[in-house]
């Protein structure tokens, strides 16, 4: 297939996701040991066109990692309690996530908001640097406390082999263990880095819509969300195939720095199941090409 394709995906339950040209793989390590491998093709909204738009994209992507996000937890949560006979549904699933989503909104964007009205600012651009600034600050502090969850250190350790496996295979390396380890835990596509990427946008489009009532700030930075993840999305992008430029490297140095708090060295066990994930994902698109090229 025509042009470069950039693989990824992201952390579940005791185990990791992994997204190809039209495959998903999930990989989960059960409580005996062993590994559970699951791939499921994707829609074709998430490999057509408007997935290759500019713009555009963006908010397919936003969609997709909601959409397949849910799936992979389902199905690596259900892995995991295996041995308790419990099942997760996809509808308490979506629960959760809705929820989450609304947590996130209220703490990052409307938290800050009523914490920067508080200083009776003249200046829109002066508001807005500092309402960025408590978003931000509330970004990291959140980050941080979920570091010290037991749970969310695991999920934050699979996150971490995920990276070296990707790391691995970009630079060519052999996708083995020994191999992959020596490999940094972050990486330029990473979410982590979107997410900050978003909160700093969010700064400059919020200061363009200027100082309003405080029901019509609210509304704009609901609404607003989906055109500050798509510009998010293509200065990621920009970054990632750019990334040898000093001054690109520079300006997503903080969003490197933030996936210190996302990510943890993995063991041995984990890298092996990221690396299953990305294999399998791999070997997926192998045969999908060859399906394509037979006359």
């Amino acid at each position: 297939m025509a042009g470069t394709f950039y693989y990824g995906g992201q952390a579940v339950v005791e185990g990791v996701m992994m997204r190809g040209r039209k495959t998903m793989v999930t990989a989960v390590r059960r409580p005996d040991g062993s590994l559970a491998v699951d791939s499921q093709p994707l829609p074709g909204l998430y490999h057509g066109w408007l997935r290759r738009t500019p713009l555009a994209r963006g908010i397919v992507v936003l969609i997709e990692a909601m959409s397949l996000g849910i799936k992979s937890l389902v199905y690596s949560a259900n892995v995991s309690l295996e041995e308790e006979g419990e099942k997760v549904s996809g509808g308490m699933a979506m629960l959760m996530v809705t929820v989450s989503l609304a947590i996130a909104v209220g703490l990052f964007f409307i938290a800050p908001l009523f914490l920067t009205r508080l200083f009776h600012f003249e200046s829109s651009l002066v508001f807005n640097l500092v309402d960025g600034f408590f978003r931000v600050a509330i970004f990291v502090a959140y980050l941080k406390a979920m570091s010290f969850l037991p749970d969310i250190r695991r999920v934050f350790a699979y996150h971490g082999a995920e990276h070296k496996a990707i790391n691995a295979y970009e630079a060519g390396a052999p996708l083995e263990v020994g191999f992959v380890r020596k490999y940094s835990t972050a990486h330029t596509r990473c979410g982590t880095s979107f997410l900050f990427a978003v909160l700093i946008i969010s700064v400059i489009v919020f200061s363009l819509s200027g100082l309003r009532s405080a029901w019509l700030m609210v509304l704009s930075r609901v609404v607003l969300i989906p055109a500050i993840a798509s510009l998010g999305y293509e200065s990621i992008y920009f970054g990632a195939r750019h990334s040898q430029n000093w001054l690109v490297r520079a300006v997503m140095s903080p969003g490197l720095w933030l996936q210190s708090l996302t990510t943890r060295e993995p063991d041995d066990d984990q890298i092996e199941t990221a690396l299953a994930a990305l294999q399998s994902v791999i070997e997926a698109d192998g045969a999908e090409e060859a399906i394509s090229a037979v006359p």
